[in-house]
């Protein structure tokens, strides 16, 4: 097994030769055997072991076994005690969802800390098979049942192509020692479930359930590979414009292909997304429309969709500004109003009001349907709401729009039209200068 590592690497990871690398390690078959041809390959290692606190004596004693096996090896050890019980409750997580993230936060920090290149974890093929399995159970997209990466930013995962009986054979042959896990052998976890259980049937229908497997999963990958080609040609068609209001696509481009459904599911599937249908009839919907996730929404605005995420609405509360100069805050930013000696046309974000007109307090709230303006640059007035609509701004943006008031009267919607009764010029006798700064 040592060449077939060796050749392996050589051949995937030849980068790891050179590298530092930080190997998970918590005393099991797997780890114990990375571990163990790292060192004969004589790679600059150092080992990473958590104690999550699960199995009392017998968790101590793992970490015992790793920091004896690093001294042997000599190979620098890090070991970390976590309460993952307490750690599960405050985030509403399970124990091995808790485990995890606990785990592979330390092994980022260590990184980062102490310059390590790679984290390598000893997933090994039966975990691959596990894993596809769970998803498969569970119902899940293409992406679940292409198994586990081999490499996912800086964490490799080189045994992947080997069983655990060559592992072990490798171990045993080698007279080397490893720790078992007792919470491996229970059957209350689906994992162990179904490698105790599921997994031998079916390697009696097939003896060769592992190779059959990586074939399959081989061509698995292939079409996703296929699938993320074609859905990145069209996301490079759909999206027309990414702000901090959200990124827009272009409704036309989904209705070109053979399956919209399919399309809109995988670009939108990482948002948390469940009503498809809902998200399907979005295409053909009257502007106004909305699909929620728990982070997002998808709102129909014309010929797009807008996908924003969830923010906290404006607050309703009307703002009173009673002197001047004045800095008002709220949620998406904050209004400087200042007076000043005379208007400076080189200020595009800026607008100069005439202070003799003004009558304290002023008003900041959110526009309201029935607000109308007299818009400069415009003959008249012009309803607030059929403004925003000229401007073309989508339902999000419209709703974190302020207007600012003097006795009832709009002075101006903030951060895009003055009422031109309301705007100075160079005879005025006080201007008063309001800035919106996000």
């Amino acid at each position: 097994m040592l060449e077939h590592f060796k050749n392996h690497l050589a051949s995937k990871f030849p980068f790891l030769m050179q590298s530092r690398l930080l190997l998970a390690v918590s005393g099991g078959l797997d780890s114990v055997a990375l571990t163990h041809l790292c060192a004969q390959l004589q790679l600059n290692v150092a080992i990473a072991h958590c104690n999550f606190s699960l199995r009392s004596n017998e968790s101590d004693s793992d970490e015992v076994f790793v920091i004896q096996l690093a001294e042997s090896l000599n190979i620098e050890v890090f070991t970390q005690r976590f309460d993952t019980l307490n750690y599960a409750a405050q985030n509403k997580l399970s124990t091995q969802m808790a485990a995890r993230e606990l785990r592979y936060n330390w092994f980022q920090e260590l990184a980062t800390a102490l310059n390590f290149d790679f984290i390598l974890t000893a997933h090994h093929a039966d975990d691959q098979l596990e894993t596809f399995l769970i998803n498969f159970l569970r119902g899940t997209g293409l992406d679940g049942l292409t198994g586990i990466p081999e490499i996912n930013n800086n964490i490799v995962r080189p045994l992947l192509p080997f069983s655990r009986e060559d592992i072990e054979t490798y171990l045993k042959n080698a007279n080397v020692l490893w720790r078992e896990d007792s919470s491996n052998i229970s059957t209350k976890y689906l994992r162990n479930k179904l490698r105790h259980e599921v997994v031998p049937v079916l390697k009696e229908i097939n003896p060769q359930l592992l190779d059959s497997f990586k074939s399959t999963l081989s061509h698995l990958n292939d079409v996703a590979d296929i699938v993320d080609e074609s859905l990145n040609a069209v996301a490079k068609r759909a999206i027309v414009n990414i702000d901090d209001n959200g990124i827009s696509y272009k409704v036309s481009e989904f209705k070109k292909v053979n399956n919209p459904h399919a399309y809109l599911y995988h670009m939108f599937k990482d948002f948390g997304f469940t009503a498809w249908d809902d998200i399907l009839h979005l295409l053909n919907a009257q502007t106004g429309k909305q699909v929620f996730s728990e982070t997002h929404v998808l709102l129909k605005n014309r010929d797009v969709l807008l996908l924003s995420e969830l923010k906290d609405v404006v607050e309703t509360k009307v703002y009173q500004i009673t002197k001047v100069p004045e800095i008002i805050e709220f949620p998406h930013g904050k209004l400087d109003i200042s007076e000043v000696e005379a208007v400076d046309d080189n200020s595009p974000t800026a607008m100069f009001i005439d202070g003799a007109k003004l009558q304290l307090p002023l008003e900041l709230r959110k526009w309201q349907h029935g607000d109308y303006f007299y818009p400069v640059g415009m003959t008249g007035k012009k309803k607030v709401s059929k403004y925003l609509k000229d401007i073309k701004l989508s339902l999000v943006e419209k709703d974190q729009i302020l207007v600012l008031c003097s006795e009832g009267d709009i002075v101006c919607i903030l951060d895009y039209r003055l009422d031109r009764r309301f705007m100075a010029n160079q005879q005025s006798s006080q201007i008063i200068k309001i800035e919106l700064i996000s």
